[in-house]
């Protein structure tokens, strides 16, 4: 080893400073110094293979108690666990999901909420930290890559940071469906403008026959479907959205704080935003789909093998932090 100040090879080990880092000391001219470690856990405390443990029981839809009670690990600090890394997992797909190339993407949106419905907000006088939360996503068809996704409200404003998202996370022309949902038409054409054919699939529901709790609990029977081109020419074969629902399907079940009429809802919006960020870093990088036998990030050319948790968590902290 070589000194970084006097340059001298002659050195040995100095102890180790309050935070654990190793110190060293030049024995020619009593300089001394730091090797700080990458700690992918900040300052936590928590040993790195109970806290991948409490990731991974937290991925697969359990409950912050019931890792708890399985890991003897306390709910605060599994909580700040799943925030410290899901803020990480935020910004780490941002830097690597960009410029992908695509050939069809779905866009859609789930509803949940942070705190209390809308109702008990509006009564309330909450601000827009609380009420409903649209979790916005966008996955390519063939590889199942969520490309881009944006937690807000359901706005036109909201929509078009969206669409800007996608934008960035994709390259090349590409075909491109979303629901009836009527803001996609500016937004996606503001932001990708020639790059889409953009086609938006209406579907027509009817009235759900049965008793009070399944006529508010259940969806609709699909009447008929309508499909309204928007931009380019899109292929009437290719419009679909229903591997973005199916997506859907998969974040309620296994985000625990998406699945419903439960109390396991989130109470912070940044809870809320890092537990999503989380679950879509895992996703794509760690959890092989089952229909194209890889993960989405391997199927879409951006890694060579699959992740796990514990891979996840070095190369976020060797290259971010």
């Amino acid at each position: 080893m070589i000194a970084p100040a006097c340059k001298h090879d002659q050195v040995k080990k100095h102890g180790m400073d309050r935070k654990g880092n190793q110190r060293f000391r030049c024995t020619l001219c009593g300089k001394t110094w730091i090797e700080e470690r990458i700690r992918p856990l900040g300052n936590m405390r928590i040993p790195k293979d109970r806290a991948i443990l409490c990731l991974r029981l937290l991925l697969e839809g359990n409950s912050i108690r019931s890792v708890e009670r399985i890991t003897d690990t306390h709910r605060d600090t599994i909580m700040r666990l799943a925030v410290l890394i899901g803020e990480r997992c935020q910004r780490f797909l941002e830097e690597t999901i960009k410029d992908v190339p695509v050939e069809e993407v779905q866009a859609d949106e789930i509803w949940d909420f942070v705190g209390c419905k809308r109702k008990i907000q509006q009564r309330r006088g909450y601000g827009d930290e609380f009420g409903d939360a649209f979790c916005f996503t966008a996955i390519e068809r063939h590889t199942k890559l969520l490309l881009a996704w944006h937690l807000g409200k359901r706005t036109e404003e909201n929509t078009h940071q969206f669409a800007a998202k996608l934008s960035r996370a994709t390259s090349g022309r590409f075909h491109l469906t979303t629901d009836g949902y009527k803001p996609y038409r500016n937004a996606m054409w503001g932001a990708l403008r020639t790059r889409i054919d953009f086609a938006q699939l209406l579907k027509i529901y009817g009235k759900v026959k049965g008793n009070a709790a399944a006529v508010r609990y259940s969806p609709g029977n699909i009447i008929s479907t309508k499909v309204y081109p928007v931009a380019g020419c899109p292929d009437e074969a290719k419009v679909c959205t229903s591997h973005a629902e199916r997506h859907n399907l998969t974040i309620r079940t296994q985000v625990r704080r998406m699945t419903r009429l439960t109390n396991a809802y989130s109470k912070k919006w940044e809870n809320h935003e890092a537990a999503l960020a989380l679950f879509f870093a895992y996703y794509n990088y760690c959890r092989v789909h089952s229909t194209i036998k890889k993960t989405p990030a391997v199927a879409a050319g951006l890694t060579d093998h699959p992740w796990g948790v514990e891979e996840l968590l070095d190369t976020m902290a060797a290259t971010l932090f």
